[in-house]
């Protein structure tokens, strides 16, 4: 299907999209497939295979813990925190995995994250985040086996059948009222018929949902969005891990409103936008649950950008409930756009191309996101998305430990001015200017080519290896 604002902005828990959701849906996708076969009966053993850096960092991403849980028959969308802990600690006591259980008729396997198979310095052809599920039964025959690979976002490709992904892509954007690949090709929308970025998204995802269902589903969306900062400022101490980084947000919550007692102090406006940044990431940090945007480990930016939208924005003093859940509606809808443009001819996948690809494409978002709420035209709201991805350009990825702690919770706070500072620059300018969106997510995916492979998820450079863990 042609990705959509609903593709891009999921449900999941954390702490990685990539190495956690996707892991956890094609886990589940293989145990619906032995049901669905009739072969579950049959099978009598289990191996599962990590590659590349499922394998590599896997551990500090909950990358084993997730698999399980959806070979179990669990999903990321409906799983809770409380159920993963559960049904992790059951399985860490007993050592048996309950097959494609979630809703009944499993196979009980004596399983645990010890019997996975790592393969950290062996990369599969089609992604660095390579998994290999196989069955067997009690004679040792291979029931069923399938390998996935996990493209971010919560992405899943299986191998053998990317050609054919790719097919059902491009007909399934011929069904689109309003289709584009390219910034290009929105703008040339836009200006054809006169409408927003927004508008183009909205008439897009009118063609397999209502506008009732398409405003319901973005309005819960940025409800997750909340609940998981409310969740996240009541727990206090250290994040799991090893690395024992303190969670700031509680703390930071408490000096806020001690200084801006009324929250809508103007000078404060960056405190609160770091707050809702860190807030998030400390959640999805700690497995919490949090909203794909357009990756786990860059979930913060997008909800601290829309918090300064709804509450800095001009005229927002005055706003109305239906006038802010417009605001939401519109700037999830620009986002994800944009969104769009950098899954189709980029990548979202740090594994891939470095953090760049995931705090630089939601830093981009959100700042598309805020200038279309603040009455920027399409060339602006375009030059926004530019910008702030033009100056993401070489991030790397090297998380410490593996753990998406540092410095990702701080980064994201970082690239949530950044997309506020990038949406105000576009409004202050007519539209046009010299580099184009698609030049820089052309040169984005060309830097991540080259970017030296231990700087993207590998804990093999940067940080990760010149920092001592404890």
């Amino acid at each position: 299907m042609a990705v959509g604002v609903f593709d891009l902005f999921t449900v999941g828990i954390g702490p990685s999209s990539s190495h956690t959701v996707g892991p956890m849906r094609a886990g589940a996708v293989f145990a619906r497939e032995l049901k669905d076969a009739g072969v579950l009966g049959s099978v009598a053993s289990l191996r599962v295979d990590l590659y590349g850096s499922l394998a590599a960092t896997g551990r500090g991403h909950g990358t084993m813990t997730a698999t399980l849980l959806g070979l179990e028959g669990y999903h990321p969308e409906l799983i809770l925190p409380d159920e993963v802990e559960e049904r992790l600690a059951a399985i860490a006591e007993t050592g048996v995995l309950n097959l494609a259980g979630a809703s009944g008729g499993g196979v009980e396997l004596p399983y645990a994250v010890e019997d996975m198979v790592l393969h950290p310095l062996t990369v599969l052809p089609r992604h660095t985040n390579g998994m290999k599920f196989q069955v067997s039964d009690a004679e040792g025959n291979v029931v069923r086996e399938a390998t996935f690979f996990s493209v971010g976002g919560g992405f899943i490709v299986r191998e053998g059948e990317e050609d054919a992904a790719l097919e059902d892509l491009e007909e399934s954007k011929k069904e689109l009222p309003l289709p584009f690949r390219t910034a290009a090709e929105l703008m040339g929308r836009c200006s054809s018929k006169g409408l927003g970025i927004s508008d183009i998204m909205f008439i897009n995802e009118r063609a397999s949902r209502s506008e009732e269902e398409i405003r319901e589903g973005l309005l819960h969306i940025w409800s997750v969005m909340e609940a998981c900062v409310e969740t996240s400022l009541k727990r206090e101490g250290v994040l799991p891990g090893g690395l024992k980084v303190r969670r700031r947000s509680p703390d930071w919550l408490e000096r806020l409103l001690k200084e801006d007692k009324d929250r809508n102090d103007p000078k404060y406006w960056q405190e609160w936008v770091n707050l809702i940044a860190l807030a998030v990431n400390e959640e999805n940090a700690s497995g919490g649950r949090v909203v794909t945007a357009p990756t786990n480990g860059a979930a913060g930016i997008i909800p601290a950008v829309l918090y300064y939208a709804l509450n800095y924005a001009p005229g927002m003093d005055k706003a109305t409930q239906q006038d802010r859940d417009d605001v939401v509606v519109k700037f999830l809808l620009a986002a994800g756009a944009v969104g769009v443009l950098y899954k189709e001819q980029a990548s979202i996948s740090g594994a891939e191309v470095g953090c760049q690809g995931e705090v630089g494409s939601a830093s981009s978002m959100a700042a598309a996101g805020l200038a279309e709420v603040m009455g920027g035209t399409p060339g602006q709201v375009e030059n926004a998305a530019e910008i702030a991805m033009e100056h993401n350009l070489g991030l790397t990825c090297d998380p410490i430990g593996g753990l998406v702690q540092i410095p990702c919770i701080e980064r994201n706070a970082i690239a949530a001015a950044k997309a506020i500072n990038a949406a105000k620059m576009a409004l202050w300018g007519d539209g046009t200017h010299r580099v184009s969106l698609d030049e820089v997510i052309v040169t984005m995916r060309e830097t991540g080519k080259d970017m030296s492979h231990k700087y993207k998820e590998t804990a093999m450079g940067g940080l990760a290896v010149n920092v001592v863990e404890c």
